[in-house]
């Protein structure tokens, strides 16, 4: 779930700002901030597992989350990933995609020519190769968040508008959430699915954990010459865009952003014309007259130490104290895969459908990154 001021379960908080004493608004929240994008291109089989359970789940959202009867609609747009490498990334991009096609995703191999005879108006005078997958595609964030949202309360899920501030511990276990109103919530088990301010909840239980809020933008623009219907586009140097209406949407995320609570908007564009823009311009010939017409920022729950969600016990040795962020940026894709995992430790202490151990505390605890390659 994204940072709000919710507590069901999991503790996901937001700027004291950012909501009214009733009903969290999920203003700043993640979620309605994302791409939407939903892929199976990744280089860690158990990423992949989560993508195809994932974006099966998606396909099939409107029914099942469906509310008296009202389909929850989520603008599912099965428009494909292309992802493009120069010539020295050809043999991890190979890697990667001999990985998917052994787990039964459809990926196509397209050469630089293959690239060109597809998408004619793209530049690939610098491409090594790139890699297709037809049946991915993207959603609209904040639909996924109301629908999810509303199923919930329709079986009965209670959302607390209050503000955690503090957690109660034992020697191996949380006891309590201690909430701003004063009330104490006493329970079996807490996740901490706080995204961004996963850290500030780790800190209650005395524990420290390498995840930090990362800014980033999503700026709409458009291009004044025509391009044919492109796919959901990533290079190795960070360029991510898609169509969005009449425009696309996307940008240039950077590493380098200092890491902290910025929520500041780009107003004059500086990051746009100074970093987005080149890299647009060089692919495709036609955003050589595009502007943006918005950006808006949102934050990454980055885990600096690899790049990948933490899940699972062990943090602080809590037996009961569950992580559920560090998705660095692929928190969407993966929440339905990882939303079940979560629900069989709670249940049945142990993982069922895909065994999500890699991605727990103890990698931490060795000091042994489990990275994707070649992947942003």
């Amino acid at each position: 779930m994204p940072p709000s001021r919710t507590t069901c379960g999991c503790w996901t908080p937001a700027p004291r700002s950012s909501w009214s004493s009733a009903t969290p608004t999920y203003a700043l929240a993640s979620t309605p901030r994302a791409s939407g994008g939903i892929r199976r291109l990744f280089s860690v089989p158990q990423n992949i597992e989560l993508s195809n359970y994932s974006i099966e789940f998606f396909d099939a959202f409107a029914e099942p989350i469906a509310v008296d009867g009202v389909p929850a609609e989520i603008g599912l747009r099965k428009n494909g990933y292309l992802f493009i490498v120069p010539p020295s990334g050809v043999e991890m991009l190979k890697r990667n995609f001999d990985t998917e096609s052994s787990m039964g995703c459809n990926v196509v191999w397209l050469e630089p020519d293959a690239i060109k005879a597809q998408f004619p108006s793209m530049y690939v005078g610098d491409l090594g190769a790139g890699v297709h997958s037809p049946d991915d595609g993207w959603l609209d964030p904040h639909s996924v968040l109301q629908g999810l949202r509303n199923r919930a309360l329709s079986l009965g899920a209670v959302f607390l508008a209050d503000d955690v501030v503090g957690l109660g511990r034992g020697t191996s276990s949380v006891t309590a959430a201690h909430l701003a109103s004063g009330e104490r919530l006493a329970a079996t088990h807490f996740v901490n699915a706080a995204g961004a301010w996963a850290k500030q909840v780790c800190a209650m239980v005395g524990v420290s954990v390498p995840i930090e809020p990362l800014r980033r933008f999503e700026h709409y623009f458009q291009s004044q010459d025509p391009i044919e219907p492109l796919p959901y586009l990533k290079d190795t140097h960070r360029l991510a865009f898609r169509p969005e209406g009449s425009g696309y949407s996307g940008g240039v995320p950077t590493l380098d952003e200092p890491r902290g609570f910025n929520f500041d908007i780009d107003i004059d564009n500086t990051y746009f014309d100074n970093v987005v823009w080149p890299a647009l311009a060089h692919r495709f010939p036609q955003f050589e007259r595009t502007r943006c017409t918005s950006t808006m920022p949102g934050l990454y729950d980055q885990n600096d130490f690899d790049g990948n969600v933490i899940i699972g016990p062990g943090a602080g040795g809590l037996g009961n104290f569950r992580m559920l962020a560090g998705f660095s940026g692929h928190g969407l894709m993966h929440a339905p895969g990882c939303g079940r995992a979560m629900a069989e430790l709670l249940l049945t202490g142990a993982y069922q459908s895909i065994d999500l151990t890699r991605f727990g505390w103890q990698r931490l605890l060795d000091g042994e990154p489990l990275r994707e390659s070649g992947i942003i």
